[in-house]
Formats: C-alpha cells, sequence, structure tokens
C-alpha cells in the first residue's frame, strides 16, 4: 500500500513537471528588441489574454508554454508598439476630410486643390491645412482676393501646417463677425492699408474656426477609424492627443465601448473652462485604451508664422517679438489649479520667451525634484541659461524630432546664428533627466515613425542634405530614439508599467519591421516597412 501510495506521488510530480502552461500566441524566429532596462534582444516571446507571458529563446519557451497559436517571423525584427508622444489624432482624422494643401509648392498650387474639392463637395464650408509659405518661391503669406473671387458664396478657411495661422476668405471673415482694426490677446487679424488680407495668426484663428459646424457622430467615426488604419500601419498603438474637449473624449470612451475604436490614446484636455469642470467632477479617466488624466496649454505661437514669443526680436523681422497666446497670469493660475488637483500640465512652448515663462512658472509650483511629470510641449527653442531647470525641477521636455528637419532650411533666419544652437537641441535637454518622449505633432508633421526616428537620429532630409546633418552634436542614438518612441514615451504618460517595452506582465502591443532599425545603413531608414502591427496580442495591420 507504501509503494502504490509512493508511486502516485511520484506519478503526480512527474506529470506537473512536465504540464506545460497554456498560451495564446508563441511568436518566435525573430529578433526582439524588448527595450527593458538592459536593452536586451530575445528570439522569442509568448502572449496570453493580451500581455506578455514571458521573452526568451525558442527552445526555453517550448518547454514551459503550450501555445495556440504560432507566428514565425521569418527572421525578421519585433520592436515594443510605436507611441506617439505628441499628436493630434482626432484632429489629423477630421483633415482626412478637407482638403490637404501639405507638400504644395506654391499658391496657385492650393487653389488648384481647392477647386478639385470644392467640385466634388459642393455644399457648406471649405476647409483644408498643410500649407506653408516657407516652401513656396515666394515665401511670404498669401490674401484672400482668389478665394473672395472663386467663391463668393461659400466660407472657406485654410489652415497653415502647424494651426497657428489661417486664410479665410471674405464670407467666412463675415460670418465671424472679423473687421478691420480688430485686436485681441495673443494674436493677429492681418490687415494691409485699412482692408483685410483674409490672413489670421494664433488666437485670431478661432475667431473663424468657431463658426464650422461641429461633424456628425458618423463623420466622427469615420474620421478616427481612418486615421486609426494609417497609425496601425506606421506601427503606432498609443498616440497622445494634445487638446481635445471633454465631448471628444466622451465620443471617443463611447467608439471603444462599442468596439469601433481599438486604439489606445492618451488624451489631454484643451485648456477651456468646460474641460476643468468635467475634470473637477469627474477626476481623470483610465482604461486600457484611454487614459485622461492632463491638460495641454498654449503657451505662444509658431516659429514659421513669427509668433513664437523670443526674448530678443526676430533676427528676419526686426522689432518683432511673437507673443504669448494669455496672459502670464493665466498660465500661474492654471497651474495653481492642476497642482492641486494632482493633473498634469503640458504646455506648448516654442520660443525662448515662451520657454523661460513657463520653465519658471511650472518651477514656483513643483518647487524641486518631483515625479509629476509637468511637460514642455516641443521645447523649440531653450536660452542656454534655462536648460537647467528642465532638471532642477524634473520638467519633461516632449520633442518632436521632424522639427527640426523641417524647420533648419530657414531656422536661421528666424533666429540668427548664435540662438539657433539652443534650438532643437534634443541631446542637451536629454541630458537634463536622462530621458524625454518623442512625437510627431501630426497632421503638422507626416505621420511616420521612421521619419521621426531619422530626423533624431540623422539629422538629414530624405535628400541627405546637409551632408554633415544638422547640429549634429544634438543627434539621439538610435537606442535613444527608440526609447523616446517606447518605453519613455510610455513613462511621459504615467503608463511604463503597462507598455512601452517589451516584457512579462505587459500589454503585448508589438510592430514586425523588415529591416533592423539599430543596423540598417542611415541612408535606408526612411525605407524600412512595418509588416504587421499587434495591439494586445491581436493583428490589427498586415502589408
Amino acid at each position: 500500500m507504501k509503494q502504490i501510495s509512493l508511486l502516485l506521488v511520484i506519478s503526480t510530480l512527474l506529470f506537473a513537471c512536465t504540464q506545460k502552461q497554456p498560451a495564446d500566441l508563441l511568436v518566435y524566429n525573430a529578433t526582439i528588441y524588448t527595450v527593458d532596462s538592459a536593452f536586451s534582444t530575445a528570439e522569442a516571446m509568448v502572449i496570453k489574454e493580451g500581455k506578455i507571458l514571458a521573452t526568451g529563446s525558442l527552445g526555453d519557451l517550448e518547454k514551459e508554454f503550450e501555445s495556440t497559436e504560432k507566428l514565425d517571423a521569418g527572421g525578421k525584427f519585433i520592436y515594443p508598439g510605436f507611441i506617439d508622444a505628441h499628436a493630434h489624432f482626432v484632429g489629423y482624422g477630421l483633415s482626412l476630410q478637407t482638403v490637404d494643401l501639405s507638400g504644395t509648392k506654391s499658391w496657385e498650387e492650393c487653389l488648384d486643390r481647392v477647386k478639385s474639392f470644392a467640385a466634388a463637395n459642393k455644399e457648406g464650408w471649405i476647409t483644408g491645412r498643410g500649407w506653408d509659405q516657407n516652401d513656396w518661391a515666394m515665401k511670404e503669406f498669401p490674401n484672400n482676393e482668389s478665394l473672395d473671387t472663386l467663391f463668393p458664396d461659400r466660407p472657406v478657411l485654410l489652415t497653415r501646417i502647424d494651426g497657428h495661422a489661417a486664410v479665410a476668405n471674405q464670407v467666412a471673415l463675415d460670418l465671424a463677425g472679423v473687421k478691420a482694426g480688430d485686436t485681441l490677446t495673443g494674436g493677429e487679424v492681418e490687415e494691409m492699408e485699412g482692408s483685410l488680407t483674409g490672413i489670421l495668426i494664433d488666437n485670431a484663428v478661432d475667431l473663424v474656426s468657431k463658426k464650422i459646424p461641429a461633424s456628425t457622430a458618423e463623420q466622427f467615426k469615420k474620421a478616427l477609424q481612418a486615421a486609426q488604419q494609417n497609425c496601425f500601419a506606421m506601427g503606432l498603438t498609443t498616440i497622445d492627443d494634445c487638446g481635445l474637449s471633454y465631448t471628444s473624449v466622451e465620443q471617443i470612451k463611447e467608439l471603444q465601448a462599442a468596439g469601433d475604436l481599438k486604439m489606445r490614446l492618451y488624451v489631454m484636455l484643451s485648456d477651456e473652462k468646460a474641460n476643468y469642470d468635467f475634470a473637477k467632477k469627474n477626476g481623470p479617466i483610465k482604461t486600457e485604451r484611454l487614459n485622461v488624466r492632463s491638460f495641454k496649454v498654449y503657451g505662444d505661437g509658431a516659429l514659421g508664422s513669427r509668433g513664437a514669443c523670443l526674448l530678443n526680436p526676430y533676427h528676419d523681422k526686426p522689432g518683432h517679438y511673437g507673443f504669448l497666446l494669455s496672459a502670464a497670469a493665466h498660465f500661474d493660475s492654471v497651474a495653481s489649479w492642476l497642482i492641486e488637483q494632482r493633473w498634469q500640465m503640458c504646455t506648448h512652448a516654442i520660443g525662448d520667451s515662451g520657454n523661460r515663462t513657463l520653465l519658471n512658472t511650472y518651477a514656483k509650483y513643483l518647487k524641486g525634484k518631483n515625479d509629476l511629470r509637468w511637460r514642455i510641449e516641443h521645447a523649440q527653442v531653450v536660452n542656454q541659461n534655462d536648460f537647467d531647470l528642465f532638471g532642477q525641477y524634473s520638467i519633461i521636455p516632449s520633442i518632436q524630432p521632424t522639427h527640426a528637419t523641417s524647420d533648419m532650411y530657414w531656422a536661421g533666419d528666424r533666429l540668427g546664428a548664435d540662438r539657433v544652437k539652443g534650438a532643437y537641441a534634443y541631446q542637451q535637454l536629454l541630458q537634463q533627466n536622462g530621458w524625454l518622449p518623442l512625437g510627431t505633432d501630426f497632421p503638422v508633421e507626416d505621420i511616420s515613425t521612421f521619419k521621426t526616428f531619422y530626423a533624431a537620429v540623422v539629422r538629414k532630409d530624405s535628400k541627405g542634405w546637409p551632408d554633415a546633418g544638422y547640429q549634429m552634436e544634438n543627434a539621439l542614438t538610435r537606442e535613444q530614439a527608440l526609447r523616446g518612441m517606447t518605453i519613455w514615451a510610455a513613462r511621459s504618460n504615467f503608463e511604463e508599467n503597462e507598455k512601452g517595452s517589451l516584457e512579462k506582465g505587459k500589454l503585448a502591443d508589438f510592430v514586425i519591421l523588415d529591416a533592423d532599425l539599430m543596423k540598417v545603413a542611415p541612408e535606408y531608414l526612411l525605407g524600412v516597412k512595418v509588416i504587421k502591427t499587434y495591439l494586445g496580442g491581436e493583428q490589427v495591420f498586415s502589408k
């Protein structure tokens, strides 16, 4: 009897030792960049219920796990799903339903695109975005004369690529009640010889844009689904949407709950009273796909439209300093409210004066080292005396590398040879806290994750200019760039424990690429392609 009992015990132990843990998916035959603290690689990965069970060698994982499905990655390269730490997801989706003016080489080309759009869309407002006068032979703002002639009865509003300037025809100006001589804080209604030119700068754009009818629920849904598919095709699995209304948040919640929207979103509410009221009443929102715990504030305008607020006049426009978009007292009151309510503050700051104003405002409330992760979005032009404020107060610079390669042709004209050295200073900013998140700012810049990586590391345009790279002392290493697009971006969202690296217990958000970002020659980086994108272990894109 004792022998039988002993045999049963031994048999049970042997069965327990040989029994494998169940899993949903085994991914193998890959170079997997886990982006863990050691920046280690693995050849295989096991997933269950949308999360990673383990990474390691194929042999070890097959001994321990029994997977329902297996994915042979064909020797390709796997990275954590890319996180865009600064973009405008909803705005991008809605822009897909308007005139695309990006890449135009003249005002005449813009007009041709508008005419084609109007012919296919015969009713309502005509809106578009993407023009940049710096790309034209005549590098001056357009006026609305041609728009008035072409569209005497339909309102038109065409926004500059950065969203900080626009041109409106007379019908649109009349609907908004905009008249010559109008003045406002943080904006400008341009006029010439007492007549409106149609050009609106920064806050003046809102005078007209708020008259545009809101999208229907169906239009909103289709816009976000189109944006989502384009993001998945770029390997993006989380997007920081910088500046939404609470009503858009409610719509997103409904779409996600219904299964109509899969993209993970980190949403910053825009700086409006209704949103503060909503935040105070409801508190932060956190689900697996939606995180709302921060506010987006605008410090100043953009460098391209000379709205960025500078400490000294523009090098190419004597006497002009740009401007803050609100009084300094407003930023102080917002910071006071957010520190009390324990919400994150994320502020757009481009010029060195804009950055200094916000850095000092943050410092007043942060009072030294902390883990509140208040962010300066862009941190584009920083005075050399102000860099250390980022480190002293644990302020996170949230940067978009393609801004450097888009602006490098004319940034020196705006700033002058000395001041431009403190612009797009990514390596110098990185050293302040030892980490920083990267984004694209799409649709201001291209949605491409590979352009972000290329601009951060190579700092050249697609034609390889300049030969030596742009201000290469501030280029990032490949590892730093990848961390900025994954784990550091997750950290800037307080999400580093659930995503941003391929480690046990984290979400199985990953992307398979056809080339190795860490090793491929610089000139081939822009040609890297996404083969598949997975969100929570579910394939959401396949080439």
